[in-house]
């Protein structure tokens, strides 16, 4: 049997996962690690040893354990929409303890982040990273933050067959329908482009990008999903119910949870020294 990946391929591959109510994120990864792993055979089949092969390579390019699993996951959901019956074996990796601290945007980060945009005149920016800042959505909801949704103090988000409700502070949804006054915009989503159309993932990403060096945080630590992590750790700090966290973030899985509410490498050594474990 032949394990040849083409370019036809791929592309009804990644019809499929579009059909399936996959992100736009999500099939731009898949797309962009499967043509990887083609370039790499260079026409050879994708069996199990070449695969294998390719996964070392990886590795020995310097690529941390979760972008080469990343990559592995995605040549796998490959493999078995092709019908194919091997599949990648990832990387065992010890399950860490705690978080980079280069990678945890601080409140004090944020507050700068939304401030500084504000400042400069990016109302639709501050006000978009406060509205992930304030509820945990994440980037793919934003389009179900409506003027309605406003009015009501709620959000019904309908993603990937499943509906659930993110309540809206009152503060937030009247800086909401203030926003939407000054845009005209009496109905539907509040955060959209001049031409009417929802903001994109890569536009957000672009935008906050661009605000790092004004606001002076690290660019590293500038993006939506990280708005996300820090209204996860501010909302456990408040409750110190997970259980709870994990219904308002629409996690399915507890442990998913779990890696959100990881404190950095600092904290972790903080609780390490009130140990008073040396002599």
């Amino acid at each position: 049997m032949s394990y040849q990946i083409s370019a036809a391929d791929i592309g009804q591959f990644i019809r499929h996962l579009r059909g399936r109510g996959a992100s736009s994120g999500t099939m731009e990864k898949y797309q962009r690690d499967v043509r990887r792993l083609a370039q790499w055979l260079e026409g050879r089949d994708a069996s199990q040893e070449n695969v294998t092969r390719w996964k070392e390579t990886l590795v020995e390019q310097g690529l941390c354990h979760t972008t080469v699993n990343s990559m592995l996951a995605a040549a796998n959901a490959f493999f078995r929409w092709m019908g194919w019956g091997f599949r990648a074996q990832f990387l065992r990796v010890q399950k860490k303890a705690f978080r980079e601290p280069a990678r945890e945007l601080t409140r004090q980060e944020y507050l700068r982040l939304v401030e500084t945009a504000g400042r400069l005149g990016q109302e639709r920016l501050s006000l978009l990273m406060e509205t992930i800042g304030a509820t945990g959505i994440r980037v793919s909801e934003v389009p179900f933050i409506t003027v309605e949704a406003a009015k009501r103090g709620r959000a019904e988000i309908y993603l990937k067959g499943k509906i659930r409700t993110i309540l809206l502070p009152k503060k937030l949804c009247r800086k909401l329908l203030r926003y939407a006054k000054t845009q005209k915009t009496v109905s539907g989503g509040i955060f959209r482009t001049r031409s009417g159309k929802n903001l994109s993932r890569k536009q957000i990403w672009a935008e906050m990008k661009a605000l790092c060096g004004k606001a002076r945080v690290t660019p590293g630590k500038v993006f939506p999903h990280n708005l996300r992590h820090l209204f996860a750790r501010a909302f456990y700090q408040a409750s110190r119910d997970v259980v709870k966290l994990s219904d308002v973030l629409g996690h399915s899985s507890m442990e998913t949870t779990r890696i959100y509410l990881m404190s950095t490498g600092t904290e972790h050594m903080r609780l390490l020294e009130r140990l008073h474990m040396t002599i």
